[in-house]
């Protein structure tokens, strides 16, 4: 395994999702909270299953989605969480082999089901979650394979991870692998309400040099620093030592260091017909761009470019080569 370089390794919790097109007369019936991430016990989950309309399964998770978007653009991509030796476990375990993910984290032979995420998808596209942990909030520090870490160039953590506390450990011990190794380490703040229940720490993450680059959207980021204006949220992480990536939707992405803050537009969409994975996806495309050490600005369009396809249908993995794409686009020789 040492000997095998890997480009992009994503730590993150390990789902399967179940999406199905819905309206908002349904998320009132169940007392959801339209575009965010609720998280929900295995009798919700049944319960929520059984009223949802016809679904589809496609293998998902934030990280798991970002190391699949890499994958597609050509880079060699690993990922480490933690599923059940079940009939779902298999097929994330299959589906992330199958797209040439480097996945060697051993499956749980007992404890809770595979995790599964509930995506709710209304007619504007927008996402709700509502995601059964099981086995996922298992992973532990004896899963992250230090040979893995050290042959990663850029190691990339999802926030949600920070929910269970010995998945906690394993992020901190990647960290330390990582900079040891002298590789990079990324952490994208994965939902606001995530942000609300780990600030300090996150910002403490930041600050004691254990991130170099931070991945969130504009209300994450606002969140991160208890603001709700935009301006100020950005002077705020201008001050931080690390490159941020910070995506608005419609309005293009962000890229903002020290020295300054430069906007990329987003890439047009004829029809948004899901977001789910939208922001798992513009870090795919990033990060392949700065282990190719691309421009800044062209490693924000490879994001972009990612982010469209995956908004433009249903599910998290990306349904077109990304690389050919970024070819026809010019951004990749």
């Amino acid at each position: 395994m040492s000997q095998t370089r890997i480009d992009v390794l994503t730590l993150g919790n390990a789902i399967v999702d179940v999406l199905a097109h819905t309206d908002e007369a349904f998320l009132l019936s169940k007392k959801v909270h339209k575009g965010a991430m609720q998280l929900i016990d295995e009798a919700r989950a049944e319960e929520l299953y059984n009223d949802m309309g016809p679904a589809i399964i496609v293998s998902g998770g934030s990280g798991a989605n970002t190391a699949a978007g890499a994958a597609s653009f050509g880079v060699k991509a690993g990922f480490i969480g933690k599923v059940k030796n079940d009939e779902t476990g298999k097929l994330f375990a299959h589906d992330l082999k199958a797209i040439d993910v480097h996945y060697d984290v051993a499956l749980a032979e007992d404890g809770p089901a595979t995790a599964r995420s509930f995506i709710l998808v209304t007619p504007d596209g927008e996402r709700t979650m509502n995601t059964y942990l099981g086995a996922c909030q298992n992973l532990t520090p004896d899963d992250v394979n230090p040979d893995t870490v050290r042959a990663s160039s850029i190691v990339y953590l999802e926030g949600y991870l920070w929910d269970p506390p010995a998945a906690k450990e394993a992020f901190r011990k990647a960290v330390k692998i990582a900079h040891e190794a002298g590789n990079k380490v990324a952490l994208t703040l994965s939902d606001a309400f995530c942000v609300d229940r780990y600030r300090d720490e996150f910002l403490g993450l930041m600050r004691d040099g254990s991130l170099d680059i931070l991945f969130a959207n504009i209300h994450e980021l606002q969140s991160l620093y208890g603001t709700s204006d935009a301006d100020t949220a950005l002077a705020a992480l201008r001050e931080e030592n690390v490159l941020g990536a910070i995506t608005r939707s419609a309005e293009g992405a962000l890229i903002v260091s020290r020295g300054e803050t430069r906007a990329v537009p987003a890439f047009p969409v004829e029809r948004v017909v899901d977001t789910t994975g939208a922001g798992d996806l513009f870090a795919s495309g990033f990060l392949a761009g700065l282990v190719k050490n691309m421009d800044l600005t062209d490693c924000a369009r490879l994001g972009g470019l990612a982010a469209a396809e995956i908004i433009s249908h249903l599910g998290a993995r990306p349904q077109t080569s990304l690389k050919e794409l970024a070819q026809q686009q010019g951004l990749l020789g």
